[in-house]
C-alpha cells in the first residue's frame, strides 16, 4: 500500500493519518476544496494537495486511479433536520460513501479503509448514527471491495474540538447548563487512532482486518458532565477546579439545544447531539476495540493526555489577561 487517497485528509485525524503515512514513505493524495485548510500538510514530502470537489463522480475516480487504497474520514456532525436524516448528512455520510464505492469498483481500486463512528446504524436514535450505518452499509454492498471499518468513540488530542469547546465555554461562563449529562463516553487518543488506520491499511497482520468491523475505545469509561469538569479543572480554569455543571432535565435540554442550532460560528450543541448520545459511546458492539491486528498496544488514556494542551491554552489565556489588565 504505497499510493492511499486520504479524504477528510486536512482535519483533525486526517492530519494524523497523512502525517503517518507520509512518515511510512506512502505518496498521500489529499483532496480538498480550500487548499488554505490544508497548508499545514505542505511541508511533508510525500502529499499531494488537489483541489477539488470530492462529491462529484468523474472526480471521484480520477482521484483513485493508480492508487492502491483509499480511506475514508469525512463526516459532519450538524445538518438540517430531515427523515431519515437532512441533506448534509446524506451528502456526506451516504451519498458520498456510495460513489466513492462505485469509483473504486471501476477503478479496480479494493482496498478501503472507513472510519463511521460508535452506534452507526440505520435504525439509530439520530440522524447522525443512521447516516453513518447507511453509509456503512453503501460500503458493504459494493462488490469486490476489501473494506475495513473502524467506529472510534469521540476522538481526542491538542486540536480537537471536544475537550478544547468544554474548555472555552467554561472560560467565558460562570456555569456550565448541559444536557445528557449522564450519557457514558470512551475517548479515543487521535494518535490512536491514526495507527489502527495505518496498521489496517499496511500492518503485518492487515489482512485480518478485511470485511471486519472494530470499535476504537479509549481505556477510560466517563459521562458527559464528568468530561466537562474535567475539561475545567485541566486548562485551569476557576484557579483549577473548573466551573459548575448544572445537569438539565431533558425538556429544558431540548431547548438550550434548539437555541444552540442557532449560535453564531455554526452549532455548539443540537438536538441531533442529543438523540445521539442517547446511544452510549463505548466499546461493546462488534469487535472489542484495539484488536492485536490494529497495532495499539496500550490505547492512550485521558489523564495522560488531555491535561498538557489543556494546560497550555489555559496558562496562554492567563497571561492574555494579564496582559490586558496591565494594558499591553
Amino acid at each position: 500500500m504505497r499510493n492511499v487517497v486520504v479524504l477528510g485528509g486536512s482535519g483533525f485525524i486526517g492530519s494524523h493519518v497523512v502525517a503517518r503515512l507520509s512518515a511510512a514513505g506512502c505518496s498521500v493524495r489529499v483532496p480538498t476544496r480550500r487548499r488554505e485548510r490544508a497548508r499545514h500538510l505542505l511541508p511533508l514530502p510525500t502529499v499531494e494537495l488537489i483541489a477539488t470537489d470530492t462529491f462529484d463522480q468523474a472526480t471521484l475516480q480520477r482521484l483513485v486511479r493508480g492508487t492502491d487504497a483509499v480511506v475514508n474520514l469525512v463526516g459532519v456532525l450538524h445538518g438540517r433536520r430531515g427523515t431519515p436524516y437532512g441533506p448534509a448528512f446524506e451528502r456526506a455520510h451516504v451519498r458520498l460513501v456510495d460513489r466513492l464505492a462505485s469509483a473504486c469498483v471501476a477503478e479496480g481500486v479494493t482496498r478501503v479503509v472507513h472510519v463511521s463512528a460508535i452506534g452507526a446504524d440505520s435504525r439509530g436514535p439520530s440522524m447522525y448514527l443512521r447516516s453513518k450505518g447507511d453509509g456503512e452499509a453503501a460500503l458493504r454492498a459494493a462488490a469486490g471491495l476489501r473494506w475495513t471499518i473502524l467506529r472510534p468513540s469521540v476522538v481526542f488530542g491538542a486540536g480537537d474540538n471536544f475537550l478544547n469547546m468544554f474548555a472555552a465555554m467554561q472560560r467565558i461562563a460562570p456555569v456550565v447548563p448541559l444536557g445528557g449529562a449522564d450519557q457514558r463516553f470512551a475517548p479515543v487518543h487521535v494518535g490512536d487512532v491514526a495507527c489502527a488506520i495505518e496498521h489496517a491499511l499496511r500492518g503485518p497482520r492487515s489482512a485480518a482486518t478485511v470485511g471486519r468491523i472494530y470499535e476504537l475505545a479509549g481505556p477510560g469509561v466517563y459521562t458527559l458532565g464528568e468530561l466537562v469538569r474535567l475539561a475545567g479543572v485541566w486548562a485551569g480554569i476557576a484557579n483549577g477546579r473548573g466551573r459548575p455543571v448544572l445537569s438539565l432535565p431533558a425538556p429544558l435540554a431540548r431547548l438550550l439545544a434548539t437555541l444552540l442550532e442557532f449560535a453564531p460560528g455554526g452549532p455548539l450543541m443540537s438536538r441531533d447531539n442529543l438523540d445521539s448520545m442517547r446511544q452510549p459511546s463505548i466499546a461493546g458492539g462488534v469487535l472489542p476495540g484495539f484488536a492485536p491486528e490494529l497495532g495499539v498496544e496500550r490505547p492512550a488514556s485521558l489523564e495522560a493526555v488531555a491535561p498538557g494542551y489543556l494546560g497550555q491554552h489555559g496558562l496562554a489565556g492567563r497571561f492574555d489577561g494579564f496582559r490586558a489588565s496591565a494594558g499591553r
